[in-house]
C-alpha cells in the first residue's frame, strides 16, 4: 500500500476552516519536497520546480472535506479520477497542461486527500460533490476528463444535471458496465465491457486482492485487475510521488465499489452525452470493445486507440502523459461548426464522424476516378443472415429501425440499433446477422463509376 506523510497532511485539514474552502501550494500543504527517482525532459525534477501547483479544499453540503489540486491558467479543465486514484497520480498531466488551461483535479470522498467518511459512497453522491465543487470555484463552463470510474461520475453528473456545463468531454477507458444483467446476450456482455457477473463478485475479487501479502500464497492478483503496459520513467514518477504522501485506506475505498458495479449506463451514453466526445482507450486494454461501442453510440466522438508500444493499457494517461496530454489538448482545441445569422433556429445533430471503421481500422483514402455516389435504403428481413461480403471503399449506413450484429473474420464483432450509424469496414470481409424483427437501413456510397458497391467473398 502506498505510505503517507501523517503529519504534513493532518497540519493541512487541521489548517482549513469548517466551512470555507482553503488554498495552499503543494510544497507547504505537503510539508516537504519529493525528487522525482527519474529526469524527463519537459518534466519536474522535483516538487518544488512545480511552484504554481496548489493544493485545496472545500466542505461538502454533507459535511464532507474534499481536496482538489490545481494548477496554471486558461480555461478551466477539470479531471475525475479513477477508483482508489488520486490527485497526486496527476501530477505530470497537471504539469504539462498548465500553461494552457486551469487544470483541477478532485479527488474523491475517501480517495487521496479527501475524508474518509462511511456515507455517501454511491456514484450519485461523488456526481453531486462534483457539481458542488464547480458551484465553489465558480465555474459555469470546462472540459472535462474521467479516467475509468472518473467517468462514470461524469456519467451520473450528465444524467443529474446535464451538459450546461460542459464544452467538450474525454472518457478514458470505462466499461459501460461493469456487471451484467442476467437478461443479456453474449454480444451485450461484451458490448458494455462487463467483467463480472454481479457486484457481490467484484467487491470479493477486490477484498481478497486488497488484504495485506500471505506468505504462503505466491499468487493473489485478480484476474480482472490485468493492466499489461510497462511501467515507464513517467509512470514511476507519478506513481512514486503518490506513494510519498498518500495512503489509501481499503477499508474507505471498498465502500464505494459495490454500487460503482451495480450501475448500468449505456442509456446514458446513448440519449444524454451530447456534447464533442473523445475516447481514450489502448490495445491492451480489456475494455477495447466497449470503448468501440461507446464510440458509434456518442454523436462527435472520437476514438483513440493507442498501441502496444504507447504502452495503451488502462492506465495509458499515466504510463504515456506526454503523448496523451498531446491528443486531448488536439482534441479541446479543434474547432467547431460555428452558426451565423442565417443559419440560427438550425439544429445539427452528427450522426457520425470517425477516421476509421467500426472495428478499428482506419481509412487510408478513397477510390481514385469519376465519383458516383449512391444512396440506398435497404431492408432485411428479421433473423435474416448476410453472406460474407466486403466493401472496396469506405461507407456508412444508418440503422432507421431494427439491430444488427456486424462480425468480422478475425472474430471482432459489433451491435448496432436504430439511430446508430455504422462505419464499414474497407476491404474486409464480415457479415451481418439481423436481430427478431425487419431492420432498415440508408446506405452511402462514396464509390466511383463502375466500382461493384459490394464484393461477396469466394
Amino acid at each position: 500500500m502506498r505510505r503517507f506523510n501523517f503529519l504534513a497532511v493532518a497540519a493541512f485539514f487541521l489548517s482549513a476552516a469548517t466551512h470555507h474552502s482553503f488554498a495552499a501550494s503543494a510544497l507547504s500543504a505537503l510539508g516537504k519536497d519529493y525528487a522525482f527517482p527519474n529526469k524527463i525532459d519537459g518534466l519536474p525534477a522535483k516538487l518544488s520546480d512545480f511552484g504554481d501547483l496548489q493544493i485545496n479544499s472545500f466542505q461538502t453540503s454533507d459535511g464532507v472535506k474534499l481536496t482538489y489540486w490545481e494548477a496554471g491558467t486558461g480555461k478551466p479543465l477539470v479531471f475525475l479520477p479513477g477508483w482508489s486514484s488520486n490527485g497526486a497520480e496527476y501530477i505530470n498531466v497537471l504539469y504539462l497542461l498548465r500553461h494552457d488551461y486551469h487544470v483541477y483535479v478532485l479527488d474523491p470522498r475517501n480517495q487521496g486527500l479527501s475524508q474518509r467518511v462511511d456515507y455517501g459512497n454511491r456514484i450519485a453522491r461523488f456526481a453531486t460533490d462534483l457539481k458542488e465543487l464547480l458551484d465553489q470555484i465558480g465555474i459555469d463552463s470546462a472540459d472535462f476528463c474521467g479516467h475509468s470510474m472518473g467517468s462514470a461520475v461524469l456519467w451520473s453528473y450528465i444524467d443529474m444535471y446535464g451538459t450546461k456545463r460542459i464544452h467538450k468531454v474525454a472518457f478514458v477507458d470505462e466499461p459501460i458496465s461493469i456487471s451484467a444483467r442476467a437478461d443479456w446476450s453474449e454480444q451485450q456482455r461484451r458490448d458494455f465491457g462487463a467483467i463480472v457477473s454481479s457486484p457481490e463478485e467484484l467487491v470479493k475479487a477486490m477484498t481478497r486482492f486488497m488484504q495485506p501479502p500471505d506468505p504462503n500464497i505466491t499468487n493473489k492478483s485478480a484476474p480482472i485487475l490485468v493492466f499489461l503496459g510497462k511501467d515507464t520513467p513517467a509512470f514511476l514518477n507519478s506513481q512514486g510521488f503518490a506513494g510519498a504522501f498518500i495512503q489509501n485506506d481499503p477499508k474507505y475505498l471498498l465502500n464505494v465499489l459495490f454500487d460503482h458495479a451495480a450501475n448500468d449506463w449505456h442509456d446514458v451514453i446513448t440519449h444524454r452525452i451530447n456534447v464533442p466526445t473523445a475516447i481514450f482507450t489502448g490495445e491492451l486494454s480489456n475494455n477495447l470493445a466497449s470503448q468501440r461501442w461507446m464510440h458509434t453510440a456518442i454523436p462527435h466522438s472520437k476514438l483513440m486507440i493507442y498501441s502496444k508500444d504507447d504502452q495503451g493499457d488502462h492506465l495509458l494517461m499515466f504510463r504515456s502523459p506526454i503523448k496523451f496530454t498531446r491528443d486531448l489538448r488536439a482534441f479541446l482545441e479543434a474547432k467547431e461548426m460555428s452558426m451565423d445569422k442565417k443559419t440560427i433556429g438550425v439544429s445539427t445533430h452528427v450522426l457520425l464522424q470517425s477516421t476509421s471503421s467500426w472495428n478499428g481500422a482506419p481509412y487510408t483514402g478513397y477510390p481514385q476516378g469519376q465519383p458516383e455516389l449512391t444512396v440506398l435504403k435497404i431492408t432485411i428481413p428479421a433473423n435474416a443472415e448476410l453472406p460474407w461480403h466486403k466493401h472496396p471503399m469506405p461507407n456508412a449506413a444508418y440503422v432507421l429501425s431494427g439491430e444488427i450484429t456486424i462480425s468480422g473474420q478475425d472474430g471482432s464483432a459489433r451491435h448496432f440499433f436504430a439511430g446508430q450509424v455504422i462505419a464499414e469496414t474497407v476491404d474486409t470481409f464480415h457479415r451481418g446477422v439481423v436481430g427478431d424483427k425487419d431492420a432498415e437501413f440508408i446506405v452511402f456510397y462514396p464509390s466511383i463509376v463502375g466500382m461493384p458497391l459490394s464484393v461477396p467473398k469466394p
